[in-house]
């Protein structure tokens, strides 16, 4: 176990401390604050003026905006770029997740100082990239990979567990170091992640990613992992994992999540699993198989929670500037990813008909006028929100 003795805090003093981490992260930027405010998000989009079709009813993300959307390497260390962040999965409408992946393309292009010419042709190449993603039925992409995007899958392909060592734990040995991104767990979190690794549910999940290593676990460090906006006040836990023994024991890192109810809103009378464990692994498998196939929905402490390898290639899309460019491409190929994840789960017809009601463009736009129109309301209202958001969070605070 990790001999650093730097004190992190108290479980119960987690919170407070986790509270204002999130809202100076939100503030940093409005598209910062587009991220972090998922929640919000279907509140405005509730409260909003537009008419949104009836898009048919398949596993959606649910969160889909850009940091959400990034390389992903399978169990045999083919990467190709999927959604990588399944937490607000539902059977729902896909016009969210294009509305959401809208105003993130938006608010970053916002972000780079583009001009409103430019949201509009990235709205209207999202729709051309996402349409296009649909007649193949989920195959294989023909669009081009921006530069942008193209960066971080190189990086990608070159990562070994020496690069995440050295990045999440600073070190090849098993060892966590503990400090802002990883605090002290409680002696019944520890006691309770041993068991869990002990128990047959995770070890038989293991043996199907590492075959031929004896079945042995150890558990050589846990820590609570202080990790993005929307873990506030739940189970996130990082766990250092030898597999099998001696001098063919094999390091992992395994990444433990609260899943809890999606904001997310479903479609009615469809069945999904009561369990948001469950639902997020099936989400996954659906949408982002890749990622799906090495995670494991169980409990810990009573709660639900998904359990997932982290591999060296799991990157997310750190986009914070654009050109005029790199912003329509992104926006074209980005759309034709969630695409993919949406049309694998469609038969022709179901496809067929969800194309032509995305074909119905107006007002000179080559874009369906509910996605411009929701983008162009919430955009507003984000900005609204934001800057209240900085006045109540970061005033007498240094810019």
């Amino acid at each position: 176990m990790s001999h650093n003795t730097r004190r992190s805090p108290d479980p119960a003093e987690r919170i407070p401390l986790l509270t204002e981490r999130r809202n100076l992260k939100m503030a940093r930027s409005a598209h910062a604050y587009v991220r972090g405010s998922t929640r919000r998000f279907y509140e405005w989009l509730a409260e909003s003026s537009g008419d949104l079709p009836a898009g048919p009813p398949v596993w959606i993300c649910g969160d889909c905006h850009l940091g959400n959307l990034g390389p992903l390497a399978d169990a045999h260390g083919q990467v190709e770029v999927q959604i990588r962040d399944l937490d607000q999965t539902v059977i729902g409408n896909p016009a969210h997740d294009l509305i959401r992946l809208g105003l993130s393309l938006a608010s970053a292009a916002r972000g780079s100082d583009l001009p409103g010419a430019t949201t509009a042709h990235m709205i209207e190449e999202m729709t051309k990239g996402y349409e296009h993603a649909l007649a193949d039925e989920g195959a294989g992409s023909s669009e081009p990979m921006p530069d942008v995007v193209q960066a971080v899958v190189h990086q990608a392909l070159g990562r070994k567990w020496r690069h995440l060592a050295r990045e999440r734990i600073k070190d090849v040995k098993p060892t966590i170091p503990l400090g802002e991104q990883f605090w002290s767990p409680s002696e019944q979190e520890r006691t309770e992640i041993v068991r869990l690794f002990e128990g047959e549910h995770a070890s038989s999940f293991m043996a199907t990613l590492h075959p031929g290593h004896g079945g042995r676990l150890t558990v050589h460090d846990v820590a609570y992992w202080v990790k993005g906006c929307s873990s506030l006040g739940l189970l996130r836990f990082a766990v250092l994992l030898g597999i099998g023994k001696g001098d063919d024991e094999r390091y992992c890192l395994m990444d433990i999540k609260e899943a809890v109810a999606a904001a997310a809103p479903h479609a009615p009378d469809i069945a999904m699993p009561d369990d948001h464990a469950r639902r997020v692994v099936e989400g996954a498998r659906n949408l982002a198989p890749f990622l799906g196939e090495r995670m494991l929905a169980t409990h810990l402490l009573d709660r639900p929670v998904v359990m997932r390898e982290v591999l060296p290639q799991d990157l997310k899309l750190e986009i914070d500037q654009l050109s005029r460019a790199e912003a329509v491409q992104a926006a074209r190929y980005l759309a034709a990813v969630v695409g993919r994840a949406h049309a694998r789960q469609m038969d022709p017809a179901t496809s067929a008909a969800w194309r032509r009601e995305l074909g119905r463009s107006g007002g000179g736009l080559d874009a369906p006028p509910w996605l411009w129109s929701s983008v162009v309301q919430l955009v507003a209202a984000h900005e609204a929100a934001y800057l209240e958001h900085c006045r109540a969070h970061t005033l007498g605070q240094a810019a």
